[in-house]
């Protein structure tokens, strides 16, 4: 895979980081008082085509304006075609206009996505993963398009970080293709994603656990934290004083800049034992935590089972 860039801020899609143009939309240009719309969209494709990336071939780049006039973009999506003549390339536009519609008797804003390209399955591909990136906010999809351009009327796109972010793995996927039987490029096995989880933490047997747990002089408040479903604890038990935290909760329950998370998770330094099962999800939620900036957070080797093999108390 190759990738041809201009330098600026990195965003990580589909586990490749690409280095992306300095498009952002809190820097929007608006082109409504221009007397030569010809002139303009000349100046606006071609800026487009200047700041755009290189995925396997195919150039793509986002480009985010206050002009409400959908026909105007697609006056820079032909000048585009006209400079790109013999090339494969897929553009998404956000029009952040103050356009009105009426929303169950409320006023809402509803803005545009515009994608030209050069093939006419990249850009539908793009403007269907545009309606699942953005659920319930698509107020309206222009089916006819044209064979250079394809719009979708999309509310409030454009407000915030993620929506650029969204856009360009929106591209991303739309023009990288590969064998469906073959790992795309940047890609891990689970088996990997465990041994660089594990290789972060500093892993402790079920006695090491349990001597930390009940060690008074311990530096930091420690917890044993059960992840396990509430369906293998009733089957296998329960460890007596751990704190039971279900998987799908556990990063909102114990980063202290959350508004939802527990008493207890009021600093970075604490002692937080993870066990599953058998100690593969543990480690993987272990690893997760550390993103949070809790690095002292680890689990157990073996898991419960481990624990019961090795004799220690459970209830």
């Amino acid at each position: 895979m190759s990738f041809s860039t201009v330098p600026s801020s990195t965003v990580a899609l589909e586990h490749q980081h690409i280095e992306l143009p300095p498009t952002s939309p809190t820097n929007l240009q608006t082109f409504s008082d221009a007397h030569d719309s010809e002139e303009v969209a000349q100046s606006i494709a071609l800026r487009i085509i200047t700041n755009a990336c290189t995925v396997d071939g195919v150039r793509i780049g986002i480009h985010f304006s206050k002009e409400e006039d959908n026909n105007f973009f697609r006056l820079v999506a032909s000048h585009i075609s006209a400079r790109l003549p013999s090339s494969t390339y897929l553009f998404a536009i956000v029009t952040t206009s103050a356009s009105q519609a009426n929303d169950g008797g409320n006023t809402c804003v509803s803005d545009a996505l515009v994608i030209c390209g050069s093939d006419e399955d990249d850009m539908q591909r793009a403007v269907l993963l545009a309606s699942s990136k953005f659920p319930g906010r698509v107020d309206a999809v222009d089916n006819k398009g044209t064979l250079i351009a394809q719009a979708a009327s999309i509310r409030h796109i454009g407000s915030s970080a993620y929506h650029e972010a969204a856009l360009w793995d929106i591209l991303f996927s739309s023009v990288h293709t590969h064998n469906p039987h073959s790992p795309p490029s940047g890609s891990r096995s689970i088996d990997q994603i465990l041994s660089d989880a594990r290789a972060k933490l500093e892993r402790l047997t079920p006695q090491q656990a349990y001597d930390a747990l009940h060690d008074p002089t311990y530096p930091v408040p420690v917890f044993l934290v059960d992840i396990r479903p509430a369906a293998d604890r009733d089957r296998d038990g329960e460890i007596h004083g751990s704190l039971i935290v279900e998987r799908n909760v556990l990063e909102w329950c114990f980063d202290p800049r959350c508004e939802a998370r527990l008493t207890i998770a009021d600093r970075y330094d604490l002692k937080i034992i993870l066990f599953c099962s058998q100690g593969r999800t543990s480690s993987l939620a272990a690893a997760s935590l550390h993103e949070l900036g809790l690095l002292n957070a680890t689990d157990i080797v073996g898991g419960y089972d481990a624990w019961i093999a090795a004799g220690l108390p459970c209830q």
